[in-house]
C-alpha cells in the first residue's frame, strides 16, 4: 500500500489522512476513531507533522503513515508498560510498528490510550497541588 505524497504542512487529522491512498486512510481512520473513543476529551491536534493527542496539559499519542506500517508513538510510558504485548511489532525509541498488511490491534491501542489519559491526569492533579 504505497503513499501518495504528504503535503508538506498540513493543519487537521483529515488533512492529513487525505494524504494516503484509499487503504492506508482506513487503517489511520480506525486507529483515529479507537483514540477518540477511548479518550473522548483529548484534543486532536497535529504535531510534529502527524496526528497528535493531548489530554490534561500533555500529551497522549501519535499516530503516523507509512510506505508500509502505521507508527504509533505512546510516548515512552504507554511502550514500557505494554511491553509484552507490543513485542510482537517492530519498534524503535517510543514508537511500534503495526504493518499495514496485518490487523490493527485496536483492542490494545484502547488500552494504551486509556492508560496514557490515566497517567495524565494524575501528573495534572500533581501539578495542580504544586
Amino acid at each position: 500500500m504505497a503513499t501518495k505524497t504528504k503535503p508538506k504542512i498540513v493543519n487537521t487529522v483529515d488533512e492529513y489522512i487525505a494524504a494516503f491512498d484509499a487503504g492506508t486512510q482506513a487503517k489511520l481512520q480506525e486507529i483515529r476513531s479507537t483514540i477518540k473513543k477511548a479518550a473522548p476529551a483529548a484534543e486532536e491536534m497535529i504535531s510534529y507533522m502527524m496526528p497528535a493527542y493531548k489530554s490534561h496539559g500533555g500529551p497522549l499519542v501519535y499516530f503516523a503513515g507509512y510506505k508500509n506500517h502505521i507508527g504509533f508513538y505512546a510516548t515512552p510510558t504507554g511502550h514500557v508498560a505494554f511491553a509484552k504485548e507490543l513485542s510482537i511489532y517492530k519498534q524503535g525509541k517510543g514508537s511500534v510498528q503495526f504493518p499495514l498488511d496485518k490487523p490493527l490491534p485496536l483492542a490494545l491501542i484502547s488500552r494504551i490510550v486509556k492508560y496514557r489519559v490515566k497517567q495524565s491526569l494524575e501528573k495534572a492533579k500533581v501539578k495542580k497541588k504544586k
